[in-house]
């Protein structure tokens, strides 16, 4: 039987005409991920949206995902520019040049990041001390400003407060569901 998406309440942003943001509301936003794949695809993802709606990215994510090579961070560190050509010639993704120029420099230093720390996954998560945090509307915090700072530092373009904000969001390092939304928690016992 299919799920009638009005029975549940759900965040506001949440389009409910859409099936793919359904889902992704409902399956991913907010859960937590400790799969370096998963969470190098998100960090690309999200610097891509800059500027543009999540809903736009989600509805290109499987584009984006043939042409980042299912975002393999090996792979996507070594494109040359004949690569890097060949996306801007995409019409199926977001064609934008510094955006290609950072997914290859960012591939660099999240594997740098993986050598240092054994996973990506480790260094995200141990700024919460492998903790969820709990709260929502905002688009920035002294732990977004925290990490945006270091990722910068180590080397990564195109990242700032609100884009690892709302990177930590999707990772389920922030779980931001709204009050009344039936996956909203307080985070309190």
């Amino acid at each position: 039987m299919k799920e009638n998406c009005s029975e549940k309440q759900r965040c506001k942003w949440c389009n409910l005409a859409n099936p793919l943001y359904v889902r992704y509301h409902d399956q991913e936003w907010g859960v937590p991920s400790h799969d370096d794949r998963a969470l190098f695809e998100l960090l690309i993802l999200e610097f891509f949206q800059a500027g543009l709606s999540w809903e736009t990215i989600l509805n290109k994510r499987e584009n984006f995902r043939r042409a980042f090579d299912q975002f393999d961070p090996e792979r996507v560190r070594n494109y040359d520019e004949t690569k890097k050509a060949v996306l801007m010639e995409d019409k199926s993704i977001i064609r934008n040049r510094r955006k290609i120029d950072a997914a290859v420099i960012n591939a660099e230093v999240f594997l740098k990041i993986q050598r240092e720390w054994g996973t990506f996954a480790d260094y995200i998560w141990h700024f919460t001390d492998g903790k969820v945090i709990y709260e929502n509307d905002r688009t920035s915090s002294p732990l977004s400003d925290q990490i945006a700072k270091d990722l910068k530092k180590r080397g990564m373009k195109f990242i700032g407060t609100t884009i690892v904000y709302s990177y930590l969001q999707a990772a389920g390092i922030l779980n931001s569901h709204e009050e009344g939304c039936f996956l909203y928690q307080s985070g309190k016992s």
